[in-house]
């Protein structure tokens, strides 16, 4: 299976969590891969994510983690799992495993445990829309990924900006990441966007330092490790 870099939006991305294909004046139309993007995204072999910040923006990423695992370590180091090489390769590949197949659908486990088995009372709210958001940082001159932004009902408020989430499958979470967290709060709260009603959380497969289970416990973060991920709330 070949991912393309389609442009079925105005600014699209494909890819096994980074693996992208340009466009070349030869190709044909954009139109011309939506049929198979879409039947693709009906096998639940490929999801469209759409930016929470930037509507026009959409990433195609590959669902099957065996199949982004074939494309990112597999069938780059064909010539060398001929020769027997296996082990060689796994170990200069393992980096690249983990934050290219393991990192993106650690991210997307838990959108999908705030969408369907957090309790409300986790983001503040109902969840409506869980999806990645990306944040521009103009003083810094660059940009801020967020895996987990959940939108949701307060009351009869729909649409409301509940949480800011970072997740990291094999990193132990600190206050580095929560300070992270609050200025991306504050990048939005100075584009306009209310944020009065926002938690912010991290989620962690390896779990959190003392400094980050005090903050929570002071209500200024929400833990989410893989004891509480797995279970139903």
């Amino acid at each position: 299976m070949r991912l393309a870099d389609a442009g079925t939006t105005p600014d699209a991305e494909v890819g096994a969590g980074c693996c992208r294909w340009r466009r070349s004046p030869t190709d044909g139309p954009a139109g011309d891969i939506t049929h198979p993007l879409t039947v693709l995204q009906d096998c639940g072999l490929v999801r469209r994510e759409v930016d929470a910040f930037r509507k026009n923006r959409s990433v195609y990423r590959i669902g099957e983690p065996l199949i982004a695992f074939d494309h990112v370590v597999s069938r780059t180091k064909l010539a060398l799992f001929d020769r027997g090489l296996a082990e060689q390769v796994w170990e200069g590949s393992r980096a690249r495993f983990l934050s290219a197949v393991v990192g993106p659908h650690f991210e997307q486990i838990c959108r999908e445990w705030v969408a369907h088995f957090a309790a409300p009372e986790t983001s503040g709210g109902m969840p409506i829309d869980v999806s990645y958001g990306t944040v521009a940082d103009p003083p810094a001159r660059t940009g801020h990924e967020v895996d987990v932004v959940v939108r949701g009902a307060v009351g009869q408020d729909n649409g409301v900006l509940l949480s800011l989430g970072e997740a990291k499958w094999d990193q132990i979470m600190g206050e580095r990441h929560l300070e992270r967290l609050r200025h991306i709060k504050e990048l939005l709260t100075g584009r306009g966007i209310d944020t009065s009603a926002v938690r912010l959380s991290c989620y962690s497969g390896a779990g959190f330092t003392d400094d980050l289970w005090n903050a929570q416990a002071r209500g200024e973060v929400v833990l989410v490790d893989l004891r509480r991920l797995y279970a139903a709330e």
